[in-house]
């Protein structure tokens, strides 16, 4: 794939704020599984790249994602809420947190919004690009939209602010990961729903907690690819692992949260995430 992603970042970030009146951007709010959270973009991880988040000590970087239910018989109701599930069991997905930064993308001026984790607001790059965590959903992207025929956030961004990010559509070999095998792999489910009663509400209002997250991440970490099984004691270390660790993600969430009232300046990030152990970007030619 070739694209153009300079002062872009447009998959990494939630824009719907600032796009132009008559741009679609409410694609996943429609379909089968609409989630249940007000995320935009969710980077879906694997079980192996969840552990690897883990190992690094990066789990306080991870954040669940729930479904409606389309159906009677495909739903679990937990609380006041019918979700997707299987035997009984809620569905969901482990994707990457976006908490507030202030960003200025497509030549706009700074403003705060949601961003990933690990997008440096100065220079709109990925802080793990080529690194061991970089997640393969971001490494084929949009190859895998390509493959399945749907728009892309290029496409999308195009349309908004003009220009050429999508420089070619050929999807070179993409397999799309929510297949028949995608159960375990990176689609999960929750062994005892009566335990996320109130993490359900959390994960709707946007206000989870760290146990909260804990709880979806070392579940996911735990299950055996193509099963619903759950390791209880590989769980159970997960979980502690998670809970245990505090990296520079956490510490810089807090600390952009806190700036919120203050003006938008992408230049902060070197305070905020670079001086408590993010890696620095390098730029644009």
């Amino acid at each position: 794939m070739e694209v153009d992603c300079r002062e872009c970042a447009g998959c990494c970030i939630d824009w719907r704020s600032i796009a132009p009146d008559g741009v679609e951007l409410d694609h996943e709010r429609r379909g089968a599984f609409v989630p249940i959270d007000g995320t935009y973009n969710l980077v879906p991880l694997s079980g192996d790249e969840i552990r690897r988040f883990i190992r690094e000590g990066l789990g306080d970087a991870l954040t669940p994602r729930l479904f409606v239910a389309d159906d009677d018989e495909r739903s679990v109701r937990i609380g006041g809420r019918r979700l997707a599930a299987l035997d009984d069991r809620p569905v969901f997905l482990i994707g990457l947190r976006k908490p507030p930064k202030p960003v200025a993308p497509f030549g706009t001026e700074p403003r705060w919004l949601p961003s990933c984790v690990f997008l440096d607001p100065t220079t709109l790059q990925c802080r793990i690009h080529g690194s061991e965590t970089f997640p393969d959903a971001c490494r084929t992207y949009p190859a895998d939209n390509l493959a399945l025929g749907t728009d892309t956030e290029c496409e999308r961004v195009e349309a908004a602010f003009g220009g050429e990010r999508l420089l070619d559509r050929d999807p070179d070999g993409a397999t799309p990961r929510f297949g028949p095998g995608a159960l375990g792999g990176t689609v999960f489910v929750h062994p005892e729903p009566s335990r996320i009663r109130d993490s359900v509400e959390q994960i709707a209002a946007g206000e989870l907690t760290a146990d909260d997250r804990a709880e979806f991440a070392a579940i996911a970490a735990a299950t055996s690819p193509g099963t619903l099984d759950v390791d209880d004691t590989r769980y159970d270390r997960a979980r502690q692992r998670i809970l245990g660790t505090s990296s520079w993600v956490g510490a810089a969430i807090e600390l952009w949260e806190a700036r919120l009232e203050e003006t938008p300046d992408p230049s902060l990030a070197v305070d905020v995430e670079e001086s408590r152990g993010a890696s620095p970007t390098d730029g644009w030619d």
